[in-house]
């Protein structure tokens, strides 16, 4: 399949054709049958000029620059060498087999990109615009434009449904093939396909801001971030072809001035021994390797935002999961209202939902939510104030007492006393796993919600998978550690921390990184951002909307699919593994060729076709990534 690939490239046919003809002079040379020169030096004069002038330029600027490092001197230097012994075969040959090396090694890289540029054709680049009879350019698209899709159509700019609804194949974003349905007031994305329904999309985001964009930009910009192997690889380069260099110069010296050896002869060695020395092979190992690894998680939702952290995610040891959002599906509904001191079921729901709609967390979500199906009425609240991690507190302007505290039972026993029938009915709702909220104004409690969030139905089979690969796991919540505790029995989690604010779990994040060196950190993107950071390698659930999650984390799992994580661990460790055996294999080549040359039983046409030969290895073997597929990950 790849060769099939390689040969409907323009730029291959023509090297092929030039390769058809070189190569039976190269073969009647050898029994010193050569073309007439009046042919044979215009044919070669004009291959080297067509398909090695930049190579040749490029070595001599280098030479100008003593910039011995350069592959095109090595190159260069070969070419005149072949050139000044009258082997022009063997010069045409270098020059073209060169120019296989480095279009395979375009080739490689082009493939990889245009797995991600690809998202970016499926946009389209005018819409309609509502009022206008013409599509206009996306560009010109200002935010709150009403767009119109029709079905069929792709989604052009990320916006609000503000009229219809639909099927949208979201697979570009997400990397989920069924469609979703979608509503008014519901999130849509550039780049997805709106499948049955007509809609009027209101626009949140410019051409240049919408999240399919900041994918691909986000995702070339990780592609080229070097690796840990990279950087090893650049600075290897950097002191071992000047290495090279001298070592061939002195098999020129050595035998000819001291031992009175043939010039011509160690000349020819020393040329082949250059030819051999070029890192084409070593050189691409590494970026092949990575862009295919991350073209395929980009393929499936996954967002990686640099070699070294994919590279990382080969190494964990230990993976750190926040429990809301992340282990349990992050919807919290109301289970229990326990009312009293003679308040109402009606009036403590509107008293709390008043309060939470200032906020932004799920359980206040669901709390407004039960209220306004029980009730359809909020109170109103002024000089609202959250404490992360704890609760919020107000002033209500309905209830005769204004002050209220909402929140955890330690966050309420800040300000107020609380008889033990409320620690007990918390105590009960932390058993069955459920999330107590007291609310209190100045005087008494008005009663306890108990909230519950429904485990992650693949949150099992994904911690089962991580263990089976040999990593830790642990729960780092910020909930009771009776809620914790219940939640880690369902799934299987080796530790748990509980009742942790935001920077506590930094610590116990930095302790686990002490216990195991390398851990993963797996949350929301928001509210873990410090964890996140702390870790070796954050990964973020749920991005999609988020657009903290997508600048802050290393990775975001823009479909919020659990089972990802395993996937990534067997993704990092095949990734570092295919590194290690590409530049084995090209270090392995060179050593064994070096050798030949140093004892003179090598030759330029040889060496040549083995640097080719490992170079097309090394391209074949990064791009099995693109289609590298861990059995246990998908259901």
């Amino acid at each position: 399949m790849l060769i099939a690939d390689i040969l409907k490239e323009t730029k291959f046919k023509r090297l092929a054709l030039t390769l058809l003809l070189v190569i039976p002079l190269e073969i009647l040379s050898l029994f010193s049958i050569h073309l007439p020169n009046f042919i044979e030096y215009p044919l070669f004069a004009s291959i080297i000029f067509f398909f090695g002038r930049e190579v040749i330029l490029g070595g001599l600027r280098s030479l100008f620059r003593l910039n011995f490092s350069n592959i095109n001197l090595l190159m260069t230097v070969a070419t005149f060498g072949a050139i000044y012994l009258g082997e022009l075969e063997e010069a045409v040959i270098i020059i073209i087999l060169f120019a296989v090396s480095e279009a395979l090694e375009e080739f490689g890289i082009t493939r990889s990109q245009n797995a991600l540029e690809d998202l970016v054709e499926k946009t389209p680049k005018t819409a309609l615009v509502k009022g206008h009879q013409e599509k206009i350019s996306i560009e010109k698209i200002k935010v709150g434009d009403i767009v119109v899709v029709k079905p069929g159509d792709y989604i052009p700019l990320d916006g609000i449904v503000v009229d219809g609804e639909s099927l949208v194949d979201e697979s570009t974003i997400t990397g989920e093939p069924l469609p979703k349905n979608k509503y008014q007031g519901e999130l849509v994305f550039a780049g997805t396909l709106n499948s049955q329904g007509y809609l009027e999309i209101k626009v949140t985001k410019t051409s240049k801001d919408t999240t399919l964009a900041k994918i691909v930009d986000l995702t070339f910009q990780s592609a080229e971030t070097k690796s840990q192997a990279a950087k090893f690889i650049e600075k290897f380069a950097s002191y071992y072809t000047p290495t090279v260099m001298g070592v061939a110069l002195l098999l020129i010296v050595v035998p000819v001035f001291v031992f009175g050896q043939p010039f011509n002869t160690w000349l020819i060695q020393a040329l082949t021994l250059l030819l051999i020395a070029c890192p084409c092979a070593l050189v691409i190992s590494t970026p092949i390797t990575i862009f295919s690894a991350i073209g395929n998680a980009t393929r499936r939702g996954i967002l990686i935002k640099g070699g070294q952290f994919l590279e990382e995610m080969g190494r964990v040891k230990a993976i750190a999961f926040d429990k809301t959002r992340t282990l349990t599906k992050g919807e919290p509904s109301v289970s229990d209202v326990i009312t009293l001191n003679g308040v109402s079921k009606e009036e403590l729901l509107n008293c709390m939902a008043g309060a939470e709609a200032f906020s932004e967390h799920p359980i206040a979500k669901s709390i407004v939510e039960s209220a306004q199906k029980i009730t359809g009425d909020i109170h109103k609240y002024t000089n609202f104030k959250a404490t992360m991690g704890k609760g919020i507190s107000g002033q209500c302007l309905v209830c005769a007492d204004k002050h209220h505290c909402i929140g955890t039972l330690q966050f309420v026993m800040e300000e107020h006393k609380v008889d033990k029938r409320v620690v007990k009915i918390v105590e009960r709702f932390e058993k069955e796993g459920k999330t107590a909220i007291v609310v209190c104004d100045e005087k008494k409690v008005k009663g306890v919600i108990g909230i519950v969030d429904e485990v992650r139905a693949e949150s099992k089979d994904t911690i089962k998978e991580l263990h089976d690969l040999g990593v830790k796991t642990a729960m780092l919540t910020g909930d009771n550690l009776s809620a914790a505790n219940y939640v880690a029995k369902q799934v299987g989690v080796d530790e748990v921390h509980a009742k942790l604010l935001p920077d506590e779990k930094v610590v116990e994040l930095s302790n686990l990184v002490k216990k195991y060196k390398d851990v993963a950190m797996v949350g929301d993107g928001v509210n873990d951002a410090p964890a996140l950071t702390t870790a070796s390698v954050g990964i973020a659930m749920g991005a999609i909307g988020s657009e903290v999650a997508v600048e802050n984390a290393d990775i975001a799992l823009m479909n919020n699919n659990l089972q990802l994580i395993p996937f990534l661990v067997h993704l990092g460790r095949v990734s570092s593994k295919t590194i290690r055996i590409n530049i084995g294999a090209a270090v392995g080549m060179k050593v064994i060729f070096l050798s030949l040359a140093l004892f003179g039983r090598s030759n330029l046409a040889l060496a040549i076709f083995a640097d080719v030969g490992m170079t097309v290895v090394v391209v074949a073997n990064s791009l099995r990534l693109f289609q590298y597929n861990s059995d246990k990950t998908q259901k």
